[in-house]
């Protein structure tokens, strides 16, 4: 074989054992090199993914499936209903340069999390916001926080986003990894035309996506 055709061979299965390491990690949601990990559900994770990957302290994000009970779930079953799954996005983040704390703080203010029904024009059980914690204290303070939200009165309706034990993470098929890179313009189009972010503004105004660095 030649030389030039062997390192691209070995390219490709170094690359494929990446991406399988990534998958097993995602489903399990176990952290590694000191990194820890949040998981948000709040609408269409192609907007999720693109929010976070903009926080100081986040060092990847993956789209994927859960909360429900349907084993290796695909878009278009969850997206059709009845899997019980959401879509959400599992966050990847350095503990020591932001809280877990801080990142829940972001999420609030980056949907609708009075909504009950789906996230702006993405209605549907698979487009309700929920966190997800992976671990006792997460969700301590997850809770902590929704009720300190609650109290504030900043909100004039019910916070209605659950806060639940994270269970399997299904990782989302590869065309949405990162949609909001590959594909720029048509995602573009589809945040404004959802009313994504006129809705958050509205909701939140100045608070409207505090601590995302491109906001």
């Amino acid at each position: 074989m030649p030389r030039r055709r062997l390192r691209a061979v070995l390219a490709v299965a170094l690359a494929l054992s990446a991406a399988l390491s990534l998958g097993a990690a995602s489903r399990s949601g176990a952290a590694e090199d000191g990194l820890e990990v949040a998981t948000f559900a709040g609408g269409c994770f192609w907007c999720v993914e693109a929010d976070f990957d903009a926080v100081p302290g986040v060092v990847r994000t993956v789209s994927g499936y859960t909360g429900g009970t349907l084993a290796d779930p695909t878009y278009k079953r969850v997206t059709t209903g009845g899997t019980g799954h959401r879509e959400a996005v599992q966050i990847f983040y350095d503990p020591k340069r932001v809280a877990y704390a801080a990142l829940v703080e972001i999420f609030w203010r980056s949907v609708d999390p009075t909504d009950g029904g789906g996230q702006f024009c993405d209605r549907g059980e698979s487009y309700e916001t929920a966190i997800f914690a992976n671990s006792p204290e997460q969700k301590q303070q997850a809770e902590a926080s929704k009720r300190a939200l609650e109290g504030s009165g900043v909100l004039n309706r019910p916070v209605v986003t659950p806060i639940e034990a994270a269970g399997p993470f299904y990782p989302a098929e590869d065309y949405h990894q990162d949609y909001y890179r590959k594909n720029p313009l048509r995602y573009g189009f589809y945040r404004y035309g959802c009313g994504r972010d006129a809705r958050v503004e509205e909701l939140w105004g100045e608070d409207a996506y505090r601590g995302i660095a491109t906001h």
